[in-house]
């Protein structure tokens, strides 16, 4: 049964319909084989992906195999009620994995992938920073005679940074937005600026691994664009080095 919805598509038309308000409560597989069953309807589904993590649930991506079928599905499927819900369509943001993969060769694929991390990682870096920041405006709320309770010495530890997290809008490093430079920590002492060209120069763009004089365990890596960058970071994060392969921490330079 289709029922009347509020908004509609505002994306423009391409191989992937976006649905959401699909019933949360519905295991992942019993959703996925009723999503399939409908959206085969109206073409050749090539890849479907719905996922039970928090800020996914709900949502479901459907990836035909041509545009026409994304087309017929979100015109006879808008408002069609899935689970007791009325499943909002429109069309995907960006290409999915699947479209790319079959219409372009190996290299615009990895480029797309490269591309779609570069972004989620971002919105990550954006979302730590806002976190920061609520955490600064909380931390300025001060109770009335909190001030006046106790005179402060203003020339004692001047200049000194706050170990208060809502001190200041500091994002995580593992948040970081994306840049040309990784910084290597948990480094095996044994590990030369040879050794880690042999991990990190495999990867397109590749400059120089940078060591730091009189400090153990880290190293700058650069590369000369983000896409080189992102790759390794991809690839090497969590890599275990030495005897004891012991898990490397690879994160973005902070700026």
């Amino acid at each position: 049964m289709a029922v009347a919805v509020q908004g509609g598509v505002t994306q423009p038309p391409n191989s992937t319909v976006y649905v959401r308000n699909l019933e949360e409560s519905i295991k992942i597989d019993d959703l996925k084989e009723a999503l399939t069953e409908i959206f085969s309807e109206y073409g050749n589904v090539i890849d479907l992906v719905a996922k039970k993590n928090l800020k996914a649930k709900g949502q479901a991506f459907i990836v035909f195999e041509d545009v026409e079928a994304a087309e017929r599905a979100i015109k006879e499927v808008q408002g069609f009620e899935l689970f007791d819900k009325p499943m909002l369509l429109d069309y995907a943001k960006t290409r999915s994995d699947a479209t790319v993969q079959k219409e372009g060769n190996e290299e615009e694929f990895e480029l797309h992938k490269r591309r779609r991390l570069a972004e989620k990682e971002r919105k990550q870096a954006h979302q730590a920073a806002e976190e920061q920041k609520k955490l600064k405006r909380s931390a300025g709320v001060v109770a009335p005679d909190a001030a006046t309770a106790r005179p402060a010495k203003a020339t004692r530890g001047a200049g000194l940074k706050s170990s208060n997290p809502g001190a200041g809008a500091v994002v995580p490093e593992e948040y970081l937005p994306p840049n040309k430079i990784l910084f290597v920590q948990n480094l095996p002492e044994d590990y030369d600026v040879d050794g880690l060209t042999a991990i990190f120069g495999r990867f397109e763009g590749f400059r120089e691994v940078r060591l730091v004089p009189g400090r153990k365990g880290i190293a700058f890596v650069e590369y000369e664009a983000e896409a080189g960058a992102i790759s390794a970071k991809e690839s090497t994060s969590g890599m275990g080095l030495g005897a004891e392969s012991k898990p490397i921490k690879v994160v973005y330079q902070r700026q």
